[in-house]
């Protein structure tokens, strides 16, 4: 490959900045007229141009009137990936309502706590996937103001709802929907205001209670025209959305950037390597987003030359380490002309600082490139901005930022300070051009006798050797050093002596960090506990490792 990964030129920052759509409603109005005959989504044997897709949308629509659903209440969406799962979005959307993503690994008390702490008053969702009864879930738990459950698709036994809320069909919803004007749905998508709140996605709890970033319409449109601008997503790709719809990375990057774009948004709901080929060569798919794992489970496929494809152009990934020779790989091997990374937070709208096109393979790899149009990105420490190549706090203002946590005046003010600054909680360095590289998060940090540990980079130390394939380090309490490393470590290859390799692991540490990033232990595991997007969960490692439940290998040499 070639500089700027393909040699597509620069792009312009934003040339969609003449394009205001104001409000998703109506940028759906906008694509049927824009791109009325490209596909705009493909589920199975469903196909529906863009022309099609505003009347179908305004058909769910027309059923959540029905089913008295008004301006301003939330709508939960608990459901995979599927065309349902859009339709029924943008149409609660359309009839003034504002959406609640649930990540759809939730149990029943976790999702119950967002539907009750968001006063969510309709739940859209399924039976069946995965084997799991959605509804039957949330039996006995406390919904609060929950008065409806509307099942999308019904692929199972029907169990238990919601204690006292009714569960009716989405073809029951649909019918009703047909008795209303169609004139009652197109006034309220007319009254929706850019300013208004579109969305809360909740935080992935990683650190305690999920939180609801309130965001606007507005907002979330420039920042994903932004997004599809610099990616370089364009009418007609193709795009294979295998991130989940309940994450920004699916719904806005995927649905509402395609929406923009005129691209055709193909579902998947499952990450299969080998189904996941078989679509992309049946359906062309020429843009393929998703986390490192995605791109190098596909390359170690050995079933890959079975398949064609060629039609893979774009790639864009991130929320962990990407080394430059996926990078290069995804190029030579895969194909894409494009790869970039990103790096972005629910409470920015999902997106703080980008690689462009331009930039080399090095850049895509070692950064996550730097701030959007529009916005402030720094490295703050105590307060002050730090020099470049310095590790501190990224901190964003600018229009992508969330207007607060819903519900939560003081969460919010301890996320957002005085000067609008967000503080992120990442830990980070920029170089001179601006690219930032996160290298760790404010709360993963712990201090060994006085010396700041972080974890990411003992992570990127330990996975140098030739039996780590993926690790975790957490800080973990100790009585003379306050804190000590306990490194999760998933091996390249079965160990025939766990302990053996655990000992083996912390002896090569001992001649390759300073003592005091040396971990004090190490737990072999078959895999990490991650969240939907990828991120490791260390504080369930850090509540696993309290419990004990683990084996875990000791280095009693003292620092």
């Amino acid at each position: 490959m070639s500089g700027g990964i393909g040699g597509v030129p620069p792009e312009q920052e934003d040339p969609r900045a003449d394009l205001i759509w104001g409000t998703v409603p109506r940028l759906v109005e906008d694509a049927a007229e824009r791109h009325g005959g490209t596909e705009a989504l493909v589920d199975g044997d469903l196909r529906l141009t863009y022309a099609q897709l505003a009347p179908e949308v305004d058909r769910y629509a027309r059923g959540f009137a029905a089913a008295g659903v008004g301006a301003g209440e939330r709508v939960a969406m608990w459901a995979p990936n599927c065309a349902e799962w859009m339709l029924a979005a943008l149409g609660a959307l359309r009839a003034g309502a504002v959406l609640v993503p649930l990540n759809t690994r939730f149990k029943g008390g976790e999702a119950a706590y967002i539907v009750r702490n968001a006063g969510v008053t309709t739940l859209v969702t399924v039976r069946g996937f995965l084997g799991t009864d959605y509804p039957a879930l949330l039996a006995g738990e406390d919904t609060g103001a929950l008065t409806r459950v509307v099942v999308l698709r019904d692929e199972g036994d029907a169990g238990p709802g919601p204690d006292g809320v009714p569960v009716v069909a989405l073809g029951e919803l649909l019918r009703a929907g047909d008795g209303v004007d169609p004139a009652v749905t197109a006034d309220r998508s007319a009254a929706v205001r850019p300013g208004d709140v579109s969305d809360l996605i909740f935080t992935s709890g990683t650190t305690g209670h999920p939180k609801g970033a309130v965001a606007s319409h507005a907002q979330t449109l420039r920042t994903f025209g932004t997004w599809s601008s610099i990616v370089g997503l364009r009418a007609g790709d193709r795009y294979l959305v295998v991130n989940p719809f309940f994450h920004t990375f699916g719904y806005k990057a995927g649905i509402l950037a395609c929406l923009m774009a005129g691209a055709t948004v193909v579902p998947e709901p499952v990450f299969d390597a080998t189904k996941v080929m078989a679509r992309i060569e049946a359906e062309r798919i020429s843009v393929l987003p998703g986390p490192p794992t995605l791109y190098q489970t596909l390359l170690a496929d050995p079933r890959r030359s079975e398949h064609d494809l060629s039609s893979l152009r774009l790639g864009v990934t991130g929320a962990a380490v990407v080394p430059v020779e996926l990078v290069e790989a995804m190029g030579d091997e895969l194909g894409f002309d494009t790869v970039l990374t990103a790096y972005g937070l629910t409470e920015s709208c999902g997106t703080v600082t980008m690689c462009r096109r331009s930039d080399p393979p090095g850049v895509v790899s070692a950064t996550s490139g730097r701030a959007i149009p529009g916005l402030e990105v720094r490295a703050v420490a105590e307060g002050r901005e730090v020099p470049t190549g310095e590790p501190g706090e990224i901190v964003v203002r600018g229009y992508t930022v969330m207007s607060g946590y819903w519900g939560n005046e003081e969460a919010t003010a301890e996320a957002i300070d005085p000067e609008g600054w967000l503080h992120t909680g990442d830990i980070g360095v920029m170089d001179a051009a601006g690219n930032v590289t996160i290298t760790d998060r404010v709360k993963d940090m712990y201090v060994v006798g006085g010396f700041n540990a972080y974890p990411a980079e003992i992570e990127a130390i330990l996975r140098g050797h030739e039996a780590v394939a993926q690790v975790a380090v957490v800080g973990i309490p100790d009585e003379r050093m306050g804190e000590v490393g306990c490194a999760y470590v998933v091996p390249a290859h079965p160990a025939p002596d766990p302990d053996e390799l655990g000992r083996a692991i912390l002896g090569w540490s001992r001649g390759s960090m300073a003592n005091y990033k040396v971990p004090r232990s190490v737990v072999l595991v078959d895999t990490l506990p991650v969240n939907a997007s990828g991120k490791v969960l260390k504080r369930e490692l850090r509540e696993r490792h309290a419990a004990g439940v683990d084996h875990v290998v000791t280095n009693e040499r003292s620092e």
